[in-house]
């Protein structure tokens, strides 16, 4: 569990006030800020860090040392940001869908189902996924639910789990049982060792940027929103590490 002193350096991390009720209101708040400020980001697997799921890990990481990470990372330090402020949460495994829509392995990402305070909800909270809903979703509510980031639909899956679509696709398919942060940790392992996981094949470091992206692939500065799509070729080592520096608060002393 996250001391006051901790959620109170994590709110300032992701530039919010301490919420004085465990709503929807704040949890919208958060969603959105934590997606802006925390990068989604693989870097650790290229620079030779351990990434570890344990607490204390993970808390040192994203609001000291101020990284992102991935799925495993960011969804499970934002669920501890919420139970310490009130918000029951469901950590909850995803397979994801892939090339020719076929669907990843169990434990393949890690999603939030967050109920407020006055038992509103439950509602999908996903500040890890890259590219996804700038807003937390109504779980499987009928019908379309429009989102910055697109428009998204939930439909029933096999064994009660339950698929999330955005814009019509396919995004990834939801196991609604209750799981520990530590179930997931070998799918985690394999993420960041196997040659076949896309982690391990390229760099890429991302957040929200308004309604749109930024982002930093391989040695390419992009820019993604409503007004279409840029790149910037960063011609040199001393480019790529400014950018870090400059759009996503990152210092490293060499390239990973």
């Amino acid at each position: 569990m996250l001391t006051d002193m901790d959620l109170d350096a994590y709110l300032d991390r992701i530039g919010v006030n301490r919420p004085a009720v465990a709503d929807s209101a704040s949890l919208r708040e958060m969603h959105r800020a934590h997606q802006e400020r925390v990068p989604f980001e693989n870097l650790s697997i290229h620079l030779g860090e351990r990434i570890s799921l344990g607490t204390d890990d993970l808390f040192d990481k994203i609001v000291r040392r101020r990284r992102g990470g991935f799925c495993y990372e960011l969804n499970g330090a934002f669920a501890l940001l919420l139970e310490g402020l009130g918000y029951p949460v469901t950590r909850a495994g995803a397979r994801v869908y892939g090339d020719e829509q076929r669907l990843g392995p169990p434990f393949d990402h890690l999603a939030l189902l967050v109920t407020t305070a006055d038992g509103d909800g439950p509602w999908l909270a996903d500040v890890g996924f890259g590219r996804h809903s700038t807003y937390p979703l109504r779980f499987g509510a009928a019908g379309e639910q429009d989102d910055p980031g697109g428009t998204y639909t939930f439909a029933a899956a096999a064994d009660g789990d339950v698929e999330v679509l955005k814009d019509g696709a396919p995004q990834y398919r939801i196991e609604t049982r209750a799981r520990t942060l530590s179930d997931f940790a070998p799918t985690c392992w394999w993420q960041q060792t196997s040659p076949d996981s896309h982690f391990t094949r390229t760099t890429i470091c991302s957040r929200l940027d308004g309604d749109g992206r930024i982002s930093i692939g391989g040695r390419t500065l992009i820019r993604s929103g409503a007004g279409g799509r840029t790149e910037t070729a960063l011609d040199d080592d001393a480019a790529v590490l400014a950018a870090y520096r400059e759009h996503f608060g990152i210092n490293l002393d060499s390239l990973p």
